[in-house]
């Protein structure tokens, strides 16, 4: 076996850049939904009668988008030790982004296609939003455990490409309506975009294993062979033990829980896996874990609930003060979803730098539990139509300075806390913690947006 001195060398950052456009595929249908929420409300709910906008149906669709959107990554993350067992990891990330793909394109398709019965297409586009998540949750918590493989800073540049394709979904949206075209065809050239976007994230995953960098590192694991490309694009073969787990970095990991709640590590009972097992017996309980890091498994979960509750559902329906000319056209695109995206990145990317407060301090779950501020904050901007609120800040700058507040602070807190957990337990309890963590992540997420329709009908 050769030394370390024979590593192989990442030429002209391959490797990085396609596992930044992995991450940015990941989360590609959840934010391109989201920016396109406009659209599809102008679908369901709304009749022009000249200069009058008459509402037919309230369908909640911001709502109803958000929580079906998240609950997949909620129900993936219960299921992942069956899914990461059971289905090799090359059907999972290809055959994942392949469906992803198609139901890209029927969205497109649809933009095209009369539907004079709301409540049918409200049926498609959430069966779509369910379906295309769900491919999206298996999708991400596979590639979070094939770049936790790497060193360390490919995960950051996986999460930096999850983090900049809010951005990327809110300038398409931005370029569509620049755009001399009318809505339709506005509409079909930004679903067209992920449709390219997902094409790329596959053809940069068949690729990847051609690259002898990348081949070093993920062959030191039986469960990845040097053949994914080969066989996807020839007989169609599955790898055999395709199987990855996840890793301590935030990924959905296959963890499952027998009877007494120890971690069941102990997949196969074959005698090659002997030593597995007996390394997997000495690790912490389940349970022994999460008293470790129930702090920060409470604030990761209490800021996805803040953030969700209130982004999309209430942030999107927030109205300009200057309707009239192109500013008011662009409005949310700029002020809710751009500022968010970047803000939420930034977040995210200072925390190579700042670290504060520390693991241990008592200060940093009080500051977790202080973004519940912007809950009302965001209830009390220009959020139209409401009926019980007033309107408190109705400038579009205010509403903008509280939104970069909220978004900075959301991607601040949930890598601070996602990283934090791993550091407070044993090295061989890591992927324990990082499992727990991405459970609670997914709670989070799905209790904030069921928690939206509350709050959006209080408004």
């Amino acid at each position: 076996m050769t030394g370390r001195t024979d590593t192989p060398q990442d030429r002209f950052c391959l490797v990085g850049i396609f596992f930044f456009i992995l991450g940015l595929g990941t989360l590609l249908p959840w934010n391109f939904f989201m920016t396109a929420s406009l659209y599809f409300q102008s679908r369901l709910n709304n009749t022009e009668t000249g200069n009058e906008t008459v509402v037919r149906k309230e369908y909640h669709f911001n709502n109803w988008m958000t929580f079906l959107s998240q609950l997949p990554l909620l129900v993936f993350t219960l299921l992942n030790s069956f899914m990461y067992q059971r289905i090799s990891e090359a059907i999972r990330i290809a055959g994942s982004l392949v469906f992803i793909l198609l139901l890209f394109i029927l969205t497109a398709v649809l933009v095209k296609v009369e539907m004079h019965e709301e409540d049918l297409f409200f049926s498609v586009t959430m069966a779509t939003i369910w379906f295309i998540n769900s491919f999206g949750a298996v999708l991400q918590g596979s590639l979070f455990g094939l770049v936790g493989l790497l060193p360390q800073k490919y995960s950051t540049v996986f999460m930096s490409g999850q983090g900049l394709a809010g951005t990327f979904a809110a300038i398409a949206m931005l370029l569509a309506k620049a755009s001399d075209a009318d809505p339709e065809s506005a509409a079909l050239g930004y679903f067209i975009t992920p449709c390219v976007g997902t094409l790329v994230t596959l053809l940069s995953y068949l690729l990847l294993p051609r690259l002898e960098f990348a081949r070093f590192y993920l062959n030191r694991s039986s469960k990845y062979e040097e053949g994914t490309t080969d066989k996807l694009l020839t007989d169609g073969t599955p790898l055999e033990n395709g199987k990855l787990n996840g890793h301590a970095n935030g990924a959905v990991a296959s963890v499952a829980l027998d009877s007494s709640g120890q971690d069941e590590a102990k997949l196969e009972t074959s005698p090659d896996r002997s030593k597995q097992a007996d390394s997997s017996a000495e690790k912490a309980s389940v349970l022994e874990v999460f008293k470790k890091i129930w702090v920060m498994a409470f604030c990761v979960t209490f800021v996805f609930t803040v953030t969700l509750s209130v982004f999309p559902a209430v942030t999107v329906d927030v109205k300009t003060a200057f309707p009239h000319g192109k500013w008011g056209h662009i409005f949310i695109e700029v002020c809710c979803f751009l500022v968010f995206n970047i803000n939420d990145w930034i977040g995210r990317t200072v925390t190579t730098w700042i670290r504060w407060p520390g693991k241990e301090s008592r200060v940093f779950p009080a500051l977790v539990v202080s973004r519940v501020i912007f809950i009302p904050l965001l209830m009390l901007c220009n959020v139209q139509k409401r009926y019980y609120l007033p309107v408190a800040f109705s400038h579009d700058a205010i509403f903008t300075l509280i939104m970069a507040l909220f978004s900075l602070s959301s991607g601040y807190f949930v890598c601070l806390s996602m990283s934090y957990a791993p550091q407070l337990v044993e090295p061989k309890d890591a992927e324990t913690a990082g499992a727990l963590m991405t459970f609670f992540l997914a709670l989070g997420l799905s209790v904030g947006a069921a928690l939206s329709f509350l709050l959006r009908s209080l408004v």
